[in-house]
């Protein structure tokens, strides 16, 4: 139920910033009858029969608090609070909708294509999915308030959300300060700073955070070490050049990056941090805003001689000559391929693109001729960019020789919600409205003795 209302209004909100989806839905009664199905992309989930015995008090606060919370409350970038009984009530239908689509919470990867072990996953079960509905199709009932679970304690806006995991950072590299603009077009900001890193270092996790005023404005924020004294610019690769070391890459709706724990993600010493931001103007205008990276370190006895190199790489997904373009209502498949000469562990997976984007999908093909498909993203939303982290113990290891297949699909027409003008030429580019081709992959680089030994240990397991 995408009429022409809620397609502009998704269109605009989108381009504002990231996540405020449901408030336009909201505003162009694009509400889901109880009587239809809706699909996920991949299944139907169609109204539960059953409708007795839910309550919010019992069985949805603990859902609410869990999985919408964080980002539904005061500072948070939910459009609308969902602290209360009355709060959730007011918006039940919706919620309803968002949820039996899985387009809420915001967590594009399908349920029942390839690995299905994560960490940090955000999707709803099927259970917590069927007791929304029933307790919307009941009427939703309060219940009896000494059911109701205590409120969770929620983080202030702007803290690291990685930290209450990990604690504060161990380490917080701000760039300089920059002011966007209400209006005009895309903007780019590549200051380089000292890192603060004094000797070489693995990283655990990283977060990188724009201000709460620039959330909206910040479409990415990648980040490179580079030699101090460096102002290299990145290459078409994702790199800075000789010597460089690729620290994060942040796009609209990203938490943060986690390495795994026998894997080592260099931070050199005495280096330079070289940001390349991405700003788009959305009528606001944004002074001084200081994107920022919060680093948490694996302790001092990890380090690059104990420990295999895991590195973020941007593998392209290019077509013919390395360009395309989209033409006017039509659509694209394109694909990218890339054999490793050593052997790997696929740690995880991001697909990026723009407004055009609306599937992504990771394959491998063996030396021995098999071809097996990892992930899959068959409802992509250009609001959120996520890093899809295997489980350790489920997290691909490929022998030499495999070669990692990248396939993307566009939708140039105006069956996409996202898509601001069907009538235009779209081409590969770094404007908001042009189109890119590319995922974001963290790898273990291993040699044949560390491969048989994961390969031993998980098969033994």
């Amino acid at each position: 139920m995408r009429n022409d209302a809620s397609r502009s209004s998704r269109r605009r909100l989108w381009i504002g910033g990231a996540c405020f989806t449901i408030s336009a839905m909201v505003h162009a009664g694009a509400v889901t009858p109880a009587s239809a199905s809706v699909t996920d992309g991949r299944r139907v989930l169609g109204p539960s029969s059953d409708s007795s015995a839910v309550t919010f008090t019992r069985d949805v606060a603990p859902i609410i608090q869990r999985n919408c919370q964080l980002c539904h409350s005061p500072g948070g970038i939910g459009p609308m609070p969902l602290l209360t009984f009355e709060h959730v009530r007011r918006n039940g239908p919706l919620i309803k909708q968002m949820v039996q689509a899985r387009e809420m919470p915001p967590y594009q990867y399908d349920t029942h294509v390839g690995i299905q072990k994560l960490q940090h996953d955000w999707r709803l079960s099927d259970h917590d999915i069927a007791t929304v509905v029933r307790w919307v199709d009941a009427g939703m009932p309060m219940g009896d308030p000494a059911d109701m679970p205590p409120a969770p304690k929620l983080p202030a806006a702007g803290e690291y959300r990685l930290a209450a995991t990990y604690g504060p950072p161990d380490l917080i590299v701000k760039a300089k300060k920059y002011t966007v603009p209400a209006m005009g077009q895309d903007r780019w900001w590549r200051p380089s700073v000292p890192s603060g890193v004094t000797s070489d270092r693995c990283i655990k996790a990283i977060e990188t955070r724009p201000t709460v005023a620039g959330r909206s404005v910040t479409h990415h924020a990648n980040s490179i070490f580079v030699p101090g004294n460096s102002n290299v610019q990145p290459d078409e690769a994702g790199g800075g050049g000789p010597g460089s070391v690729r620290l994060s890459e942040y796009a609209l709706g990203k938490i943060g990056e986690v390495v795994p724990t026998d894997a080592c993600r260099i931070a050199p010493a005495g280096s330079n941090v070289l940001f390349d931001i991405h700003y788009y103007p959305n009528g606001k205008e944004v002074v001084d805003d200081q994107v920022e990276v919060g680093i948490w370190f694996h302790p001092p006895e990890v380090t690059p001689q104990t420990h295999y190199r895991q590195t973020l790489g941007l593998y392209a997904l290019q077509s013919g000559s390395g360009d395309f373009e989209i033409e006017p209502r039509g659509t694209l498949m394109t694909q990218g391929f890339h054999r490793f000469n050593t052997p790997v562990r696929i740690d995880s997976w991001q697909p990026h693109g723009h407004l055009h984007l609306v599937a992504k999908r990771l394959e491998v093909l063996y030396p021995d001729g098999r071809r097996e498909t990892i992930s899959m993203v068959s409802n992509w939303n250009p609001g959120w960019h996520h890093s899809h982290v295997y489980a350790e113990d489920a997290a691909p290891l490929l022998p030499a020789g495999t070669v990692m297949i990248n396939t993307a699909w566009y939708d140039n027409t105006d069956k996409n919600p996202f898509n601001p003008d069907p009538d235009q030429w779209v081409g590969i580019g770094d404007r908001t409205a042009d189109e890119m081709s590319h995922a974001w992959i963290a790898v273990t680089q291993l040699d044949e003795a560390g491969y048989q030994k994961l390969l031993a240990k998980r098969t033994k397991k």
